[in-house]
């Protein structure tokens, strides 16, 4: 199918060359709109378009020759289409980031092209006429305010914030003075507690630092580079220097000649490097407010899962590298870290009604928690996070005082985590006026299809107009976004990004987004996570692992004795070991795995299966989709006749056993599998590969960024079984007829998450875009964008909340269901 368009010129667009595209098969193109117009008003995806079209072009020579011309590019690059007689409102996506938006009418095939804002009009025709139809309906434009903001220009370039901003810098250093007297002006800024760090007013101006700094250098070069900076500490604040520039001579005359480079010949890399040098971040605060947080017996429990574990991570890892550049700015000052979450007095046995809990592994951070409170007192119970938003500002207001007095003042660098910690830390940055980054973890928007266009039907459990409004006030005040992945911001060829998905929409009888968030605003960031490595590391590495667990693994997989915890046995155990993780839904995929090895039997000769998920009773779940995979599991063993070749274990919620886990298959010389039809980012993943365990991945999502295909593991196709299957065989055959191919692929692996995927990486990055966005907001101070926010938020927000805890406090409350929003199947459905 056409993954290009041979006749679209550079120069043109969609609207330009579509009415070319239908010319050149006008009969059918006739037909083709007719049958698309023929059902009445309705939103068609591009499965639903090409299906249509295959209907009335029944000749496949014709119907190939039409798909591999123009009007096969535009199809495949359309994503869905308004239906509403006569007209066929296309939404087009030529690369990530880029829309068109055109309109066809059926009856005489002419084209026009259309805004984002007629687009959304058409759509929300389909569900709400009057809606659309009203002039005075709201529309939020946060485009709008970002005029005057530089912008990345390639899709290539999305997810590259700090590169992007460090030669923006640069370039415009090198011609405008005034920039380099705003970076002058902010070293003369910096402080902690009171005490001024790097220069003093001494030197206020841009030609009085220059000059200072080649009289330091010169002093500097006299000195054994390993002389202590309090050696020389006098002579320098005599010339207007202050402590931070480093802990030896060396140090200080390194980041002094990179200070000096930027003042006469900026350049991209010398900016970077300078600004991770500078004392600028010691307080961080990280929001993460939902479910029940803590260190201890809360995996499971509701609303608590990979994201208590991501954050607990990232602090370890942030401490460990703030304690490092402390040490190395030569200063005598402790971080503070503080995670603040919701204190839950009814805590099912967990600490989770403790108000100060130390972070195990650190010396200086701390999980804060602050009770919901209402007018009629504290919120003793869990409460779902679709329902958090009647609480968040206060809950706000509480935790900002509790930090201040807890910090004995403001943090440094803010950052939130999901949609609820988002809004919070938002909220807080904008009152402290302090740097700010925030983490989406998942947008909820994007795992239920038509989730805005059909909001009268999520909303009512879902609350889905709180939290699309929480997502818009948090990404746009953010100053910076950390993503985990490319395809989290802006997807793939074939579908949209996380963050893209919220470009243009529209909530029908609330407000339409003409413009939410846009991608290529440099605020955003790849720095993806790592795994633990004192608890995910290789089986060679005999004098670290647990072996306290190693009997009880032993009978996990070897055993013959089905229970609750294990059913199904292993016949052959000399047998290497496929093995996958994950929750039993539809989107892991598990199920599928199960039966690409049942149909394969040259697969099933080389390898046994272990399946770690769920439960084994579908009637223990209060989740439909749960229970049907479970019921699917059970059939599709006896169906295979896989017993004796089969092991299922129960889901495993202890990191340290699961570890384990990972190196005792890795012993039997096999394979990690994770076959999800769509993985975000791909933790487990991460987990095998440091682990030393060969994987094979989805090529739908995080995991094709992971993975170099064939070097470093493998990726699989989810929707072709037999092609994923045979694959998997092939290699193990390869191992069998050269088992060092076993040991290139786990080195390579190791070598791929080394290099790119490990949490002292993470929080590198991370402290880096703390330290140049802390500079770029006092360049760009966007007080009109920061006004429009707060409208919004007080005009819509506000009132969507209260109209939540009204609605809360007149019916009982439930735990919404999770059959109610079935996450949406992002079936890569390009005929490219």
């Amino acid at each position: 199918m056409a993954s290009t368009a041979p006749a679209l010129k550079r120069s043109e667009t969609i609207a330009d060359s579509m009415p070319e595209a239908l010319r050149q098969s006008r009969y059918h193109m006739k037909r083709c709109f007719a049958k698309y117009t023929e059902k009445g008003r309705r939103l068609m995806k591009r499965l639903h378009l090409m299906g249509e079209m295959e209907q009335v072009i029944d000749d496949k020579v014709e119907r190939t020759q039409l798909l591999e011309g123009l009007f096969g590019y535009i199809l495949c690059t359309t994503q869905e289409a308004a239906v509403v007689p006569p007209y066929v409102a296309f939404a087009i996506r030529p690369s990530p980031g880029f829309w068109e938006y055109v309109k066809v009418n059926a009856n005489d095939l002419s084209v026009e092209g259309i805004t984002a804002t007629e687009y959304l009009k058409y759509k929300e025709m389909i569900v709400d006429e009057n809606w659309a139809k009203d002039e005075n309906a709201l529309e939020i434009d946060f485009g709008a305010m970002d005029f005057s903001m530089p912008h990345l220009t390639l899709s290539s370039s999305i997810g590259n914030g700090v590169n992007y901003i460090s030669k923006f810098l640069s370039s415009k250093m090198n011609n405008v003075m005034e920039s380099t007297q705003s970076l002058v002006d902010y070293l003369l800024s910096l402080n902690h507690q009171g005490d001024k760090l790097m220069i003093n007013e001494t030197l206020n101006t841009v030609p009085k630092l220059q000059g200072a700094l080649i009289v330091a250098d010169a002093a500097l070069s006299s000195l054994p580079k390993d002389t202590p900076y309090k050696g020389f500490e006098m002579r320098l604040k005599e010339w207007g220097f202050e402590k931070g520039w480093g802990d030896i001579a060396e140090r200080v005359q390194e980041t002094m000649r990179s200070l000096s480079e930027i003042l006469q010949a900026p350049d991209p890399l010398n900016i970077e490097k300078f600004f991770s040098r500078l004392p600028i971040i010691f307080n961080v605060v990280l929001f993460s407010v939902h479910g029940y947080f803590g260190q201890a017996d809360v995996l499971g429990l509701p609303d608590t899962g990979g994201q208590v574990v991501y954050v607990l991570d990232q602090v370890v890892a942030l401490e460990e590298e703030l304690l490092l550049r402390i040490k190395q700015q030569g200063l005598n000052v402790k971080p503070h870290i503080l995670v603040v979450t919701r204190l839950i007095p009814d805590a099912k046995g967990t600490k989770c009604n403790q108000e100060l809990e130390h972070v195990l592994n650190t010396k200086h951070s701390q999980i804060l928690r602050v009770p919901f409170r209402t007018e009629n007192g504290i919120l003793n119970q869990w409460i779902s996070r679709f329902d958090v938003y009647p609480y968040l500002e206060t809950f706000t207001q509480d935790a900002t005082a509790k930090i201040i007095e807890v910090m004995e003042g403001k943090p440094d660098l803010i950052i939130g985590n999901y949609t609820d910690g988002n809004l919070v830390a938002a909220l807080m940055a904008s009152k402290l006026d302090t740097t700010l980054g925030t983490i989406a973890h998942a947008l909820e928007k994007t795992k239920y299809e038509d989730s805005d266009i059909k909001l009268k039907d999520f909303d009512t459990k879902y609350h889905f107009s709180c939290q699309f409004t929480a997502d818009l006030i948090a990404m746009n005040t953010a100053d910076f976004i950390i993503t985990s992945t490319y395809q989290e911001i802006a997807g793939s060829k074939d579908r949209p990004g996380q963050y893209e998905s919220h470009t243009a929409f529209t909530l029908p009888g609330l407000y339409r987004v003409v413009s939410g968030i846009n991608v290529f605003d440099p605020k955003f960031n790849i720095a993806s996570p790592g795994a633990d490595q004192t608890v995910y590391f290789l089986p060679t590495e005999k004098q670290k692992r647990f072996t306290e667990f190693q009997r009880a693994i032993e009978e996990l997989l070897f055993s013959k004795v089905d229970n609750d915890e294990h059913i199904g046995y292993l016949e052959d155990r000399s047998k290497p070991i496929i093995f996958s993780m994950a929750r039993l839904d539809i989107v892991k995929n598990i199920t599928g795995l199960t039966e690409w090895y049942g149909k394969n039997k040259g697969l099933r000769n080389l390898v046994n299966l272990v399946i770690v998920g769920a439960f084994f009773d579908p009637s223990k779940s209060k989740d439909r989709e749960e229970s049907s995979e479970i019921r699917k599991m059970h059939t599709l063993i006896e169906k295979y006749k896989l017993k004796g070749q089969i092991r299922w274990i129960a889901a495993q919620t202890d990191r340290k056993r699961n570890g384990e886990l990972y190196r005792s298959i890795a012993d039997t010389k096999g394979a990690f599998v994770q076959p999800a039809l769509y993985e975000a980012f791909g933790l487990t993943v991460i987990e095998a590969m440091n682990c030393g365990l060969p994987t094979f991945a989805t090529n739908q999502g995080g995991p094709a960024e992971i993975i170099i295909d064939g070097v470093s593991g493998f990726h699989i196709n989810p929707y072709n079984g037999d092609e994923s299957s045979n694959k998997i065989a092939k290699f193990f055959q390869k191992c069998k007829e050269d088992p060092e191919y076993w040991n290139r692929i786990s080195y390579q692996g190791l070598k791929r998450i080394n290099e790119c995927y490990t949490w002292k990486i993470y929080a590198n990055k991370v402290l880096n875009m703390g330290c140049i966005y802390s500079f770029w907001r006092q360049l760009h101070k966007k007080e009109a964008k920061k006004r429009y926010i707060q409208t919004f938020y007080n005009l819509q927000f506000r009132n969507l909340a209260e109209n939540l805890l009204a609605k809360r406090e007149e019916t009982p409350q439930q735990v919404p269901e999770q059959e109610e929003a079935k996450p949406h199947l992002l079936r890569s459905s390009c005929c490219c």
